[in-house]
């Protein structure tokens, strides 16, 4: 499909539309992705390629409501690209793909736990608003794949924005990573929706989940449905992940949800988990006295555990639930995780 640019005639109230680029519109050029043809392009991917590279300010993917299919890459030479849904709620706009760790490529090889992503954006300052993200792996329709780690979203760059979002997927859903294990980056989630089962919020990024909604699938066990992170924090890095003012819910039993478990990726000692959930609200899915759990031979007491001011059924006294001081707690917000050298702030 054409994309379009239009510009501001200098001396008539006319408009000169040039076919094969862009349409300008503050905060900067558009395109349209329209399922059915009315807009510029069909596909989200065909969209990011008109994208220039090295683009320098914000390009905005406007995309109409419908269901899009197949793998979207956002690649490193293309910042700033922001993914716009048009519909009336996140639901109406859903980019979609199904995939597994397991799967195996057309040469037979198998995609493995990055290449199942759905969604890969590696362009520094990507926003998404007003739209879902999904990997509809179906696990009981593969019972031959093993390897299920299906993710809807693999980020690895900086200054990241989700802005009422919605995540979908079962295991690993949300891969929030950096481009190295030493390089930071970090991801801001406002008013999102993810769910999932087994370490389904996972990774090395700082991630600040504000005023989300984070949900455990019911993976039909009576003792264990799964765990909400598995993060993998640079020791260097005092900040993982923040859930802040969130609520965490479920559809699984009461007590058989774990909280966490830290992930040390090729057994990396360097990878220390960092996880604080504060003044949030957890559901009685959620195991009460040891909520976090070893990863393998790796044991989450070695891990950057701690809760603070949470309630809710799921968020009880233990011994085993690190708890901050409220002057330690004073100086673990969003805006200190997010802050890095560069004073970024996106919170609102």
């Amino acid at each position: 499909m054409r994309a379009r640019r239009i510009w501001p005639a200098v001396l008539a109230l006319a408009v000169i539309v040039v076919p094969g680029a862009p349409a300008h519109a503050w905060p900067g050029p558009y395109v349209t992705v329209a399922a059915d043809g009315s807009g510029d392009f069909t596909s989200v991917q065909a969209a990011v390629d008109a994208v220039p590279a090295g683009n320098a300010s914000t390009f905005t993917i406007k995309i109409q409501p419908g269901v899009y299919h197949g793998q979207v890459i956002v690649p490193a030479s293309k910042p700033y690209v922001v993914f716009r849904g048009q519909g009336p709620d996140p639901s109406a706009v859903v980019i979609t793909d199904d995939r597994a760790n397991g799967t195996l490529k057309p040469d037979g090889t198998p995609w493995g736990t990055s290449g199942s992503a759905s969604v890969t954006i590696d362009g520094h300052d990507f926003s998404a608003r007003n739209l879902t993200f999904e990997n509809a792996f179906d696990e009981a329709a593969h019972p031959e794949i093993t390897n299920r780690q299906a993710v809807a979203v693999l980020t690895r760059a900086d200054r990241i924005v989700f802005d009422n979002v919605r995540f979908l997927g079962n295991q690993d859903t949300l891969y929030v990573n950096s481009p190295a294990a030493d390089v930071p980056a970090r991801v801001y989630l406002r008013k999102c929706y993810v769910e999932g089962d087994v370490d389904f919020i996972f990774g090395r990024a700082t991630a600040v989940f504000d005023r989300c909604r984070v949900h455990s699938l019911d993976r039909g066990s009576a003792t264990n449905n799964g765990y909400v992170t598995a993060a993998s924090t640079s020791i260097a890095n005092p900040y993982g992940f923040l859930f802040s003012e969130s609520t965490l819910t479920g559809t699984a039993p009461a007590g058989t949800v774990h909280l966490g478990r830290p992930w040390h990726p090729s057994n990396d000692p360097n990878a220390i988990a960092q996880v604080l959930i504060r003044d949030s609200k957890l559901g009685a899915h959620i195991i009460g006295a040891a909520p976090w759990t070893d990863f393998g031979a790796f044991s989450w007491r070695d891990a950057r555990y701690a809760e603070y001011a949470n309630r809710g059924p799921g968020a009880v006294a233990s011994v085993d639930r690190p708890q901050l001081d409220a002057a330690a707690a004073a100086a673990m917000t969003p805006e200190a995780y997010l802050a890095g050298a560069d004073g970024w702030n996106p919170i609102r």
